[in-house]
This record gives structure tokens, C-alpha cells and sequence, in this order.
């Protein structure tokens, strides 16, 4: 071989090795851990995620679902964060992330994590048992300026979680004081519901979602959607709490984060795959038949979101009394 030509035959196998380094696949089972019990909405996302990976050969290795409820789902996000570089563990990522952390029941922040995608936004309902006397939300306003410890509101999964910063804005929002509110915290939205549904809390903060079937059964009455518009099928006759008067907009936020040191091929690899989740008619038809709205992104725009989540999450934590300016 001529000397150019042995330089050349080099430099392609540079090239090809480097193609190789910089290209990634799964290699073995991948998890998604929830920090929440099943039936709830961030277990929903979960499964919804695993069964569209799966059922389009998105991946070429099995996917399950992990549940490690407990701790406000500090659980599941140490356990993730143990697996260090191994892009075969992810999680569902949540606003508790950023709350645990400003409440100090974690250590943990979204910065112990490689953000991959947010997913979606889940605007919070205001339910209570169809057998209560609170029949809108200007009665459930009415009652909680009056005596807001007649009002037990329970929720997932943790005090200071978004579904409580839910209800702490109700309270800013009628002029009354977030911190004296008779908070519950729940493992799971579906323990709080199955809690209302027996008559033992009056209100439950949580997604559309995990309370649509119970809705449409006749067994749980929604007076309050916290969302920009209201929702369509068969939530839409609800009004939003704008519409009553109330200035109040707020959901929670899923997204799928990865443990600490992934390679930019690794995230180069899941941010293309979940963007073909979001992609997919199954995927928009969870988002749909869940009141989900779409909300994708990833990168420095990702990471600016969670930034400025934390700061806007702090600032409602401060006021409700579990955080520290």
C-alpha cells in the first residue's frame, strides 16, 4: 500500500470508530421507576411510555415498570440516582423532585440528574365527594376563607408536593393564609381518592385524570379545574377557576429524567426515541382520554424550565410555611 493510501485507510478507521463510540442502544432491560403507588397519573405516564416503546419495537430490549412508592417519592429517586452512567434506568421525573428538595427531605435535586424530555403538563382539579356540601368552587373559596380547617385536603405524595402548592394557591388566591391549611399527604393520588370517596377528606387536589371515571360514575363532584381553558369530553362542563373568579392556573409537570453522568450519545439516543413516543397516536390518545396537554422538550430549554420551577416552587413552599427563604 502506497504511503497516502495506508494514511487515508487510517483516517477511515478513525472515522468509523468514532462513529461506533458516539452511537448508542439499549443493552439489557430498561426500567421506568415511579415514586408513586400504581393507578395514579405519574404511574399512567409510565406504563403509557412502556407500552409505546414496546407494542413499536422503539427499543430492542424489554421495558418495565418499576412502582417504589414511599418518602414522597424519595424512594425511587435514590435508587435511580445509585445507578450512576447506566442509561438503562429512568425515571419519572415530577415537580416532587424540586420540592423535596426546597422542604429539605431530600438531598436530591433535579441537578443529581441527567434531564432527558418533558412529556407533559397535568392541570390540577379540585374534587370532592358527590355526597358534599360544597358544590362549586365559590362555596369550596367561601368555606376555606371562613375556616380553612374545616376543609381536610388530601393529596399526593408528599406535603409541600405540587398537588399541596395547588391548594396553598387557591388560598393566596381568595386572600387567605396557605399555611393554615388541614393538609393530608397520600402515597399515591388513588390511596387520597379512595380516601374521599369513603368520606374521610373533604377535597383532593390531583390531575384530571384520576378522578374523570369517578366523575362520570356520579361518585366525585370536580368545582375547580386549575387549568388556562377548560377541558373537552367529559370534563367539559366544569368551569375553570378563572372563570369563577379565582386567578389560579397550575399543574404538574412529568417528564423522564436519567441517572447522573449518561454520555451525549445515551441522551442523543433517549431524546430521539421519546420524541417518537410523543409522536405516536397512542401517545395522543393518552393524552387525550387523561386531559393531558402536550409539552415537549429537551436540552438547554429543559434545563432552563427546571430552574425556573424551583425558583417559582420555593416562593409558594415559603409561604406556606415549609421552606426557607
Amino acid at each position: 500500500m502506497k504511503p497516502g493510501h495506508f494514511l487515508v485507510g487510517l483516517l477511515g478507521l478513525a472515522v468509523a470508530s468514532h462513529g461506533v463510540a458516539q452511537s448508542w442502544t439499549p443493552q439489557k432491560n430498561i426500567e421506568i421507576v415511579v415514586g408513586s403507588a400504581p393507578g395514579g397519573s405519574n404511574d399512567k405516564t409510565a406504563r403509557t411510555v412502556e407500552r409505546v416503546l414496546s407494542a413499536n419495537k422503539l427499543v430492542s430490549t424489554p421495558v418495565s415498570v418499576l412502582n417504589k412508592p414511599g418518602g414522597g417519592s424519595t424512594i425511587a429517586f435514590t435508587y435511580v440516582h445509585q445507578h450512576a452512567g447506566d442509561a438503562h434506568y429512568l425515571m419519572i421525573g415530577t415537580p416532587s423532585l424540586l420540592t423535596n428538595h426546597i422542604v429539605g427531605s431530600s438531598k436530591l435535586s433535579h441537578l443529581d440528574y441527567t434531564p432527558i424530555a418533558s412529556l407533559l403538563n397535568d392541570y390540577i382539579v379540585f374534587a370532592v365527594n358527590a355526597a358534599s356540601p360544597i358544590k362549586t368552587g365559590k362555596d369550596l373559596a367561601e368555606r376555606l376563607k371562613k375556616d380553612p380547617k374545616s376543609v381536610s385536603v388530601g393529596f399526593a405524595t408528599a406535603l409541600g408536593s405540587h398537588n399541596h402548592i395547588a391548594a396553598g394557591l387557591l388560598m393566596k388566591a381568595i386572600g387567605g393564609n396557605a399555611r393554615d391549611l388541614k393538609a393530608v399527604a397520600f402515597k399515591g393520588s388513588a390511596e387520597a381518592i379512595t380516601t374521599l370517596l369513603g368520606g374521610h377528606i373533604d377535597l383532593v387536589t390531583t390531575a384530571a385524570g384520576n378522578v374523570a371515571a369517578h366523575v362520570a360514575s356520579g361518585k366525585l363532584r370536580v368545582v375547580g379545574v386549575a387549568a388556562s381553558q377548560r377541558f373537552s369530553g367529559q370534563l367539559a362542563d366544569i368551569p375553570t377557576w378563572k372563570e369563577q373568579g379565582v386567578n389560579l392556573v397550575f399543574g404538574g409537570w412529568r417528564a423522564i429524567m436519567a441517572p447522573k453522568g449518561l454520555t451525549p450519545a445515551q441522551i442523543t439516543y433517549w431524546e430521539g426515541t421519546l420524541r417518537k413516543v410523543t409522536e405516536s397516536p397512542e401517545w395522543k390518545s393518552d393524552l387525550e382520554k387523561n386531559f393531558w396537554a402536550a409539552d415537549y422538550a429537551t436540552g438547554e430549554q429543559f434545563k432552563k424550565d427546571l430552574d425556573a420551577d424551583y425558583a417559582a416552587m420555593k416562593s409558594v413552599l415559603v409561604d406556606i410555611g415549609l421552606a426557607k427563604q
